[in-house]
Protein backbone atom coordinates (compact mmCIF):
# COMPACT_ATOMS: atom_id res chain seq x y z
CA UNK A 1 0.00 0.00 0.00
CA UNK A 2 1.26 3.40 -0.87
CA UNK A 3 0.68 5.95 1.29
CA UNK A 4 1.42 10.57 0.66
CA UNK A 5 1.91 12.52 2.92
CA UNK A 6 -0.35 15.46 2.59
CA UNK A 7 1.13 19.12 2.87
CA UNK A 8 -0.82 21.69 3.90
CA UNK A 9 -0.49 24.77 2.28
CA UNK A 10 1.32 28.23 3.40
CA UNK A 11 -1.10 29.93 5.50
CA UNK A 12 -1.34 33.72 5.69
CA UNK A 13 0.69 33.69 9.12
CA UNK A 14 2.96 31.70 7.26
CA UNK A 15 3.64 34.07 4.27
CA UNK A 16 6.06 36.66 6.28
CA UNK A 17 8.24 34.05 7.79
CA UNK A 18 8.96 32.12 4.28
CA UNK A 19 9.20 35.60 2.72
CA UNK A 20 11.86 36.13 5.65
CA UNK A 21 13.31 32.86 5.02
CA UNK A 22 13.99 33.32 1.43
CA UNK A 23 15.56 36.51 1.44
CA UNK A 24 17.92 35.30 3.54
CA UNK A 25 19.05 32.46 1.31
CA UNK A 26 18.46 34.63 -1.94
CA UNK A 27 22.26 36.24 -1.68
CA UNK A 28 25.47 34.41 -2.90
CA UNK A 29 27.21 35.12 0.56
CA UNK A 30 25.27 34.12 2.52
CA UNK A 31 24.80 30.97 0.49
CA UNK A 32 28.57 30.38 1.24
CA UNK A 33 28.36 31.26 4.58
CA UNK A 34 25.67 28.68 4.99
CA UNK A 35 27.46 25.76 2.87
CA UNK A 36 30.88 26.61 5.11
CA UNK A 37 28.84 26.38 8.39
CA UNK A 38 27.66 22.59 7.16
CA UNK A 39 30.81 21.40 8.43
CA UNK A 40 29.70 22.36 12.01
CA UNK A 41 29.96 25.42 14.05
CA UNK A 42 32.44 28.12 12.74
CA UNK A 43 34.16 31.23 14.31
CA UNK A 44 33.41 34.56 12.52
CA UNK A 45 37.17 35.26 11.99
CA UNK A 46 36.79 31.96 9.99
CA UNK A 47 33.82 32.58 8.00
CA UNK A 48 35.35 35.89 7.09
CA UNK A 49 38.66 34.69 5.90
CA UNK A 50 36.78 31.49 3.71
CA UNK A 51 34.23 34.11 2.68
CA UNK A 52 36.74 37.24 1.79
CA UNK A 53 34.54 39.69 3.19
CA UNK A 54 35.28 42.69 5.52
CA UNK A 55 33.96 42.26 8.67
CA UNK A 56 30.92 44.70 8.70
CA UNK A 57 29.80 43.27 5.62
CA UNK A 58 29.70 40.13 7.00
CA UNK A 59 28.00 41.12 10.17
CA UNK A 60 25.33 41.95 8.36
CA UNK A 61 25.02 39.06 6.57
CA UNK A 62 25.42 36.82 9.72
CA UNK A 63 22.43 39.51 11.35
CA UNK A 64 20.27 38.55 8.24
CA UNK A 65 20.93 34.58 8.55
CA UNK A 66 20.41 34.94 12.51
CA UNK A 67 17.30 37.03 12.04
CA UNK A 68 15.88 34.34 9.70
CA UNK A 69 16.59 31.29 11.93
CA UNK A 70 18.86 30.15 9.76
CA UNK A 71 21.64 30.50 12.00
CA UNK A 72 22.54 30.38 15.78
CA UNK A 73 25.89 31.68 17.37
CA UNK A 74 26.87 31.47 20.99
CA UNK A 75 29.82 33.64 22.59
CA UNK A 76 33.09 32.43 24.22
CA UNK A 77 35.27 35.21 25.30
CA UNK A 78 35.50 37.89 22.96
CA UNK A 79 34.82 35.66 19.65
CA UNK A 80 31.47 34.67 18.44
CA UNK A 81 30.99 31.21 16.74
CA UNK A 82 27.67 30.24 14.27
CA UNK A 83 26.20 27.06 13.41
CA UNK A 84 23.20 26.26 11.38
CA UNK A 85 19.54 25.89 12.68
CA UNK A 86 18.69 22.72 11.37
CA UNK A 87 14.68 22.72 11.96
CA UNK A 88 14.67 26.41 10.59
CA UNK A 89 16.68 24.56 7.29
CA UNK A 90 13.43 21.26 7.42
CA UNK A 91 11.15 24.45 7.97
CA UNK A 92 12.43 25.67 4.48
CA UNK A 93 12.65 22.39 2.84
CA UNK A 94 8.52 21.78 4.10
CA UNK A 95 7.79 25.31 2.41
CA UNK A 96 8.93 24.27 -0.46
CA UNK A 97 7.31 20.82 -0.43
CA UNK A 98 3.89 22.33 0.14
CA UNK A 99 4.62 25.11 -2.81
CA UNK A 100 5.73 21.83 -4.96
CA UNK A 101 2.39 20.09 -4.86
CA UNK A 102 -0.52 20.78 -6.87
CA UNK A 103 -3.06 23.47 -4.82
CA UNK A 104 -6.08 22.28 -3.54
CA UNK A 105 -8.98 22.13 -5.71
CA UNK A 106 -10.95 25.05 -2.49
CA UNK A 107 -7.95 27.21 -3.20
CA UNK A 108 -8.11 27.01 -6.93
CA UNK A 109 -11.87 28.09 -6.53
CA UNK A 110 -10.33 31.08 -4.43
CA UNK A 111 -10.23 32.87 -7.53
CA UNK A 112 -13.90 32.71 -8.64
CA UNK A 113 -15.22 34.01 -5.46
CA UNK A 114 -12.95 36.63 -5.29
CA UNK A 115 -14.81 37.21 -8.75
CA UNK A 116 -17.97 37.26 -7.51
CA UNK A 117 -17.50 39.89 -4.68
CA UNK A 118 -15.83 42.33 -6.68
CA UNK A 119 -18.28 45.29 -8.30
CA UNK A 120 -19.89 43.82 -11.48
CA UNK A 121 -17.76 46.19 -13.58
CA UNK A 122 -14.19 45.11 -12.28
CA UNK A 123 -15.44 41.43 -12.29
CA UNK A 124 -16.47 41.61 -16.09
CA UNK A 125 -13.09 43.36 -16.79
CA UNK A 126 -10.66 40.80 -14.90
CA UNK A 127 -12.68 37.99 -16.80
CA UNK A 128 -12.50 39.84 -20.51
CA UNK A 129 -8.54 40.02 -19.96
CA UNK A 130 -8.59 36.30 -18.51
CA UNK A 131 -10.14 35.31 -21.93
CA UNK A 132 -8.04 37.74 -24.02
CA UNK A 133 -5.14 36.22 -22.80
CA UNK A 134 -5.99 32.58 -23.02
CA UNK A 135 -7.10 33.42 -26.88
CA UNK A 136 -10.47 31.20 -26.43
CA UNK A 137 -13.88 31.53 -25.36
CA UNK A 138 -14.47 31.47 -21.39
CA UNK A 139 -15.51 28.24 -19.88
Amino acid sequence: MVTTAVRPRIGTTDRGAAARLFHALSDETRLAVMDLLRGGERCVCDLQDAVGAAQSRLSFHLKVLKDAGLVTDRKEGRWSYYALNADRLADATAALGTLATPAPVAAASLKLHSLERAPAGAARSVRRRAVARSGGDCC
